[in-house]
């Protein structure tokens, strides 16, 4: 399977850990509340998923990433 819709993608933190995040599409690309961080994440992220980078992220949602 995949991602289904590009409701979900994996974002890479510095450390080398992939966390799942919830994309709002509805939102604004920087608005901060377009990601929305899961409980989840894992060294080897699933190949159909996006995978975005911590730096396109706003400053607020990359706080949120190192919670998990």
């Amino acid at each position: 399977m995949g991602g289904k819709h590009g409701k979900y993608a994996y974002v890479r933190r510095s450390d080398g850990w992939y966390v799942k995040v919830r994309v709002l599409k509805s939102r604004a690309e920087d608005d901060p509340s377009r990601y929305i961080p899961l409980g989840y994440k894992t060294r080897n992220p699933p190949i159909t998923y996006p995978i975005l980078r911590e730096e396109e992220l706003p400053d607020e949602v990359r706080a949120k990433l190192y919670e998990v």
